[in-house]
Parts: structure tokens; C-alpha cells; sequence
């Protein structure tokens, strides 16, 4: 019984204390909501954002990587599917949505280990 009233009664102020501020839990729970925007949901947007824009900009004989991990060179782009050579006289279609990132640009942009 004392356990159900402890849990009942948290809200409820004891004799000469000050009542709590009735919006304190609305104004934790917007912050929360804030830092999981910041943290969370914009960097993963940004993210799908830039992946659209590599999808959208491949040529060619561009040299790219599959999610499945396949290496190859983008012979031929239609609407939607990739003609991807993996090796010499050796091509796969592919969903242009499966191609995570370009070989490259990945080089490029990592440092070299010393």
C-alpha cells in the first residue's frame, strides 16, 4: 500500500514545500526532441540527401561499389538499372538504388596511412 501511494502521490507536494513547475516535463521532453533532430535525424538526412546526389551524378565508366560489395565499372545507365562490369566481357544489371559509393571518391578522400 505504501509503494501505490509513493507512486500516486510523487506529484503531489508535501506540506510547506514548493509545488513543482507544471511545464518542466513538457519543456525536458521538447529538448529531447531537439537533440535527437540535431544528433539523429538531420545527419541521416543529410546523408540520404548526399547518396541522391552521387546516384543522380553517375556516368559512364564510373568506378562504384554495390551494397553487396561488388566492385565494378557503370557501362551502361538506364532509367533506373546500371549495366555493371565486373570484369573484362563479364556485366551484371543492377538497381541504380544499390549502388552505395564511388571507389574514387572514397581513395581520394581518406589519408594515407604513414
Amino acid at each position: 500500500m505504501d509503494f501505490l501511494n509513493f507512486i500516486l502521490l510523487d506529484g503531489v507536494p508535501a506540506a510547506g514545500e514548493k509545488a513543482q513547475n507544471p511545464y518542466s516535463m513538457w519543456i525536458m521532453l521538447g529538448l529531447l526532441m531537439v537533440v535527437f533532430y540535431f544528433f539523429m535525424i538531420r545527419p541521416q538526412s543529410k546523408k540520404q540527401k548526399e547518396l541522391k546526389k552521387f546516384r543522380e551524378s553517375l556516368a559512364e565508366g564510373s568506378k562504384v561499389v554495390t551494397v553487396g560489395g561488388i566492385h565494378g565499372k557503370v557501362a551502361q545507365i538506364k532509367d533506373n538499372t546500371v549495366l555493371l562490369e565486373v570484369a573484362e566481357n563479364v556485366r551484371i544489371k543492377i538497381d541504380k538504388a544499390s549502388i552505395v559509393q564511388d571507389t574514387i571518391t572514397n581513395q581520394q578522400s581518406q589519408p594515407a596511412a604513414k
